[in-house]
């Protein structure tokens, strides 16, 4: 996993203060990291159009145009000038080269936003809108400087931002790239060096982005196990018990010893699905709310008083029984509708899907401050593991998973591995990243995938 920091703006000056480099040395690390991945990726003498703002996003522009002058047909964008002092100087080393200014959006075959940086602290003006919407427009390949412009430090987009096949970052990953609002604009993220490795760059963070190799599948090591070794998930089925049955399945086939279907009706279920009418007594893990409907609420009491890991999602965020649940090491996997309604219940905010969408980061930690024991993943695009302090960052979501059921599959997972003796934290990382990895491995069409489907290839990773 790779640290994420709110900003790098401290991280930039210790490099100045404790290891003498300048801010020009910065500077020109990061304008030669995208020099390079231009001269890699472009044909030589390909158009690349440079719009730079007037501070130091805009200098690392500048500088980046020196860099390819000569060996790329370079048109230099300043629409506003330049005010800060590293700006300055670039725009005075391009002009001792001969590089001249032009003074519109023109066409090209690459274009480079390096209008505003990680700090945009305003709305845009009306000019700046409309320069993005021209370089918007282009039929070119977009490259961002450190952040699309129109994102600000929340990653939040007040009106318009750029939209950025790929945004290459200085010195460490930004949360402001990992929201769910930007993910359709800053394209792939990479990661460039400042003068330093980033293990020396980078200081402690309680935020972090989750990569494949966090993923701790449940591989069968012992020769000597049996079924019982391997745990005893219990899903209770609820009113609409498609959801319970895909949770079954899933949790059967990512290792759990046993699966038992609880329910009070009689079930056509697979023959490697157990059913019963009362928790098994040798259970390891609960899976509870998905297709839930209405429950006889004391027997759900009872389910969340027992001293055994659980996984809890769907219609229960809307019961205030679950309440009672909150102070033990569980697992909550709700979506942004499901989240607010909890956020609700609990007396932390009554917000909007619209207000959370705009800073998850937040409530998410105001949530995990008040319930620290609590294990949460909130679902979107990027999804975000919480547990007290620290945030884990799921960005392999794939849109092929906006389908009913895919949720219930990802229930089924965490509550496998916590039958298989996970602890909530590593039982929820483990299962986002094979859930998700699972549907980017799904090879026919993005809009077929069902939750069998994603079971099917959750056995192949």
């Amino acid at each position: 996993m790779k640290k994420v920091f709110d900003e790098v703006g401290t991280l930039d000056r210790r490099c100045y203060e404790e290891f003498a480099l300048s801010e020009d040395i910065l500077m020109e690390h990061a304008a030669s990291s995208m020099a390079q991945f231009c001269e890699e990726k472009f044909e030589e003498n390909s158009t690349i159009l440079i719009v730079c703002g007037i501070g130091n996003n805009g200098a690392d522009g500048i500088a980046l145009a020196r860099l390819l002058y000569k060996k790329f047909d370079i048109k230099l964008y300043i629409p506003f000038g330049v005010k800060s002092q590293m700006a300055e100087l670039q725009l005075k080393r391009v002009k001792l080269l001969g590089i001249e200014e032009i003074n519109f959006v023109c066409s090209c075959d690459v274009v480079v936003d390096c209008l505003f940086g990680s700090g945009l602290n305003k709305d845009l003006d009306e000019t700046s809108i409309e320069i993005l919407k021209k370089m918007n427009y282009l039929e070119a390949y977009k490259i961002a400087c450190d952040i699309p412009s129109g994102i600000n430090s929340l990653g939040q987009i007040k009106s318009i931002a750029f939209k950025a096949d790929i945004t290459i970052t200085m010195g460490a990953y930004k949360k402001a790239l990992l929201s769910d609002i930007v993910k359709n604009y800053v394209g792939d993220i990479v990661v460039t060096n400042l003068g330093v490795q980033r293990e020396i760059y980078e200081l402690s963070s309680n935020t972090f982005l989750l990569e494949k190799s966090d993923m701790k599948l449940p591989y069968r090591k012992d020769k000597t196990s049996h079924k019982g070794t391997f745990g005893h998930v219990a899903v209770i089925m609820g009113e609409k018990c498609g959801a319970g049955r895909i949770a079954c399945d899933a949790a059967f086939k990512f290792g759990a010893g046993l699966v038992t279907a609880v329910s009070h009706k009689e079930l056509n279920l697979p023959y490697h699905i157990m059913q019963s009418h009362f928790i098994p007594d040798n259970c390891t893990a609960i899976a509870i709310g998905m297709g839930l409907g209405n429950y006889e609420n004391e027997e759900i009491r009872n389910i969340l008083a027992l001293n055994i890991p659980k996984v809890i999602d769907a219609d229960l965020f809307y019961e205030e029984i679950i309440l009672e649940a909150l102070h033990k090491e569980v697992v909550l996997t709700p979506h942004p509708k499901e989240f607010c309604s909890l956020l609700k219940l609990c007396n932390i905010a009554d917000i909007s899907v619209n207000t959370l969408q705009n800073d998850r980061f937040k409530y998410i930690e105001m949530f995990t401050s008040k319930y620290p024991t609590v294990t949460l993943l909130l679902k979107g695009a990027n999804t975000i593991i919480a547990k007290a302090e620290r945030r884990y960052i799921n960005n392999h979501g794939t849109p092929n998973l906006s389908k009913g059921g895919s949720g219930d599959v990802l229930s089924g997972l965490i509550a496998s591995l916590l039958a298989q003796g996970y602890n909530c934290l590593d039982a929820t990382i483990t299962a986002s990243l094979a859930h998700s990895f699972a549907a980017n491995n799904f090879s026919k069409n993005s809009y077929s995938l069902a939750p069998q489907d994603i079971i099917d290839e959750v056995t192949k990773l």
